[in-house]
């Protein structure tokens, strides 16, 4: 199969959407290597405005939409300074960087395919020293995350719902899982996920303040209830 990518120059003139490239297929009888052009976007807003950055295949993550990220920033911009973001399942590190071009104090990107992994790596080196990106399954990483930060955290988590197999149940698990965590330096989760999905109200002791739906993806903001002693 073939998947020729263009270059995403559709990011910075703000176009919605990526197309893969099928105009010109090559001879089957040439034997000559192809190399794929880079796929890249580009930071939107904060000190680090224009920054480009590079994306992986789409078969293997899926990039959270510009719009989306605008969604999330704009509620977010005012709480970042002096907090931590995480974000789980970090594909190439978007909301990461864009989180630490929105003065965050820091920004970790938890990521477990090995390429992914490598083009958040690599963005983390063009963009800032406190852009952290972590080889490592979320599950097991992201509770020492959590135990270990004196700052308080912003969680995104963007599960990869539709991309890769063995995500079935995901987000029962994210629930689960969350549940079970000691969830104290934590000052609010923000969860990416699929439209069709009906999020819980409650999450541990954070409940579901608003959420945004933009086509096929959606966003639920959850707030720690401070009504608890």
């Amino acid at each position: 199969m073939n998947n020729e990518f263009i270059s995403v120059k559709d990011f910075l003139q703000g176009k919605k959407n990526i197309h893969f490239n099928n105009s010109t297929q090559p001879n089957k009888k040439e034997k000559t290597k192809k190399t794929l052009p880079k796929l890249y976007t580009s930071i939107e807003s904060g000190i680090y405005k224009g920054k480009k950055l590079l994306l992986p295949s789409l078969q293997t993550t899926r990039s959270t939409k510009s719009i989306v990220k605008k969604c999330v920033f704009n509620v977010l911009r005012s709480d970042l300074r002096n907090k931590i973001f995480i974000e789980a399942f970090g594909g190439s590190a978007l909301m990461a960087a864009e989180a630490l071009s929105n003065y965050a104090l820091r920004a970790y990107a938890i990521e477990l395919d090995l390429n992914a992994y490598k083009i958040a790596l690599e963005n983390a080196k063009n963009i800032d020293v406190n852009l952290k990106v972590i080889h490592a399954n979320t599950f097991e990483i992201l509770p020492k995350l959590i135990e270990d930060s004196k700052e308080d955290i912003i969680l995104y988590l963007d599960p990869p719902f539709d991309i890769r197999e063995g995500f079935d149940g995901i987000y029962e698990k994210i629930y689960n899982f969350l549940e079970k965590l000691k969830l104290d330096a934590l000052f609010c989760i923000i969860l990416e996920h699929n439209s069709k999905i009906k999020t819980p109200e409650n999450i541990a002791n954070f409940t579901k303040t608003k959420e945004k739906k933009f086509g096929s993806t959606s966003l639920s903001f959850y707030q720690k209830n401070t009504l608890e002693e």
